[in-house]
């Protein structure tokens, strides 16, 4: 059986684009594979290691359009040029944090985004800090940076995954003891835990903000504070709701879609691929989340006579503040005007991230 080495890979970038240059000579039977997110590239050819078979795959850091992007084959290397889908400058080629030794920058065509293309500038700055391409080799423009984030990210899914199942394995073992009477003490039992992870779960809010994560803000406040909004003011604010059967199927249903997620967010993390867990996070939703927003409907409308009877959490005036607030009424208008559009949103963010998880791309091959 013949061993299959890995090939020096030089990359640079612009603002638009991303350039890879495989060290390889007098290739052979070539295999490449693009996608939105990955590239994964096989052949046999001369390299470092003399003829044999070559390979690798790279998990890029943003994302890059197959159909837009090309590479060829040339006597003593393979030339990619890949399209960047959004643009920008990327801080480093790969997903991960850490830098495969083979991978290298390829001087002859680094940019970044204080530099211009006077080559003049380019070989003056390389005259007067003669250690920059060192550093540059070491550091790989955000690969140590990343580590921080990526051990607090770790950290932050563990305490969220023992949290959830914490909350799974006593309902479990109270439901497996009494039945269905241990319903009406589920809010009692896990009330509290349940109550710290949801509060922890704000900090997902603020990652996108300072960088932690990528994505937009919009979609996990609407997720955490929905979550939220039920939780507290409609369970925790109401005692005779703390009892009923509907408090249980919610907590099932919250703890096992987080339970999966935060598993796979740290496989991906220490870079373990799972295709079972990745098909289970983009899948998983697709029958929990309508379970989760019947169960909070539920909740939120045997609350409205509660709260018309106590009037919690309703303002009248005179005040002063000269506000007024009919608690039962904003439940109703919170039903129909921002729980069905919110539902909507939430979904579709869904299935457009398991679309591009799961889907598959192509790539425009040619030769030269």
């Amino acid at each position: 059986m013949t061993d299959t080495y890995f090939p020096f890979v030089y990359w640079a970038q612009t603002e638009n684009q991303v350039t890879l240059k495989v060290d390889l000579a007098n290739v052979k039977d070539i295999n490449i594979n693009l996608q939105e997110k990955k590239l994964q590239v096989s052949a046999y050819g001369q390299g470092a290691r003399g003829c044999s078979n070559y390979g690798f795959s790279i998990d890029f850091h943003e994302l890059v359009i197959p159909d837009e992007s090309n590479y060829k084959v040339i006597d003593r290397q393979i030339d990619f040029t890949l399209k960047k889908k959004c643009g920008g400058w990327w801080p480093r080629l790969t997903g991960q944090p850490q830098k495969p030794p083979w991978l290298k920058i390829d001087f002859d065509k680094w940019k970044s985004e204080d530099m211009d293309d006077n080559e003049h500038e380019k070989r003056d700055v390389c005259n007067d800090y003669p250690d920059m391409y060192d550093k540059l080799h070491k550091e790989e423009l955000g690969y140590r940076k990343e580590d921080f984030k990526k051990v607090y990210l770790i950290i932050y899914n563990l305490c969220q995954l023992v949290g959830f199942l914490y909350v799974l394995t006593v309902m479990g073992l109270k439901y497996s003891r009494d039945g269905p009477a241990s319903m009406k003490h589920t809010y009692t039992v896990v009330g509290n835990p349940m109550k710290f992870i949801q509060l922890l779960q704000f900090l997902e809010v603020m990652h996108p903000l300072f960088g932690y994560t990528k994505g937009s803000v919009m979609i996990p406040f609407m997720q955490v504070g929905a979550r939220a909004f039920v939780l507290f003011f409609m369970i925790e604010g109401e005692p005779r709701m703390q009892t009923k059967p509907v408090v249980f199927y919610l907590f099932i249903v919250w703890s096992a879609v987080e339970v999966i997620r935060y598993l796979y967010y740290n496989s991906q993390l220490l870079n373990v691929e799972i295709y079972f867990l990745t098909w289970l996070r983009y899948t998983i939703w697709i029958p929990l989340y309508p379970l989760g927003i019947i169960c909070e409907g539920i909740i939120i409308l045997r609350n409205i006579p509660y709260f018309e009877e106590t009037q919690r959490f309703t303002v009248s005036l005179p005040n002063s503040l000269n506000f007024s607030l009919h608690f039962p009424t904003f439940l109703r208008i919170y039903l129909l005007v921002l729980c069905i559009p919110g539902i909507y949103t939430v979904m579709s963010h869904m299935n457009h991230a398991r679309y591009k998880k799961l889907g598959k791309s192509n790539i425009k091959r040619k030769y030269t």
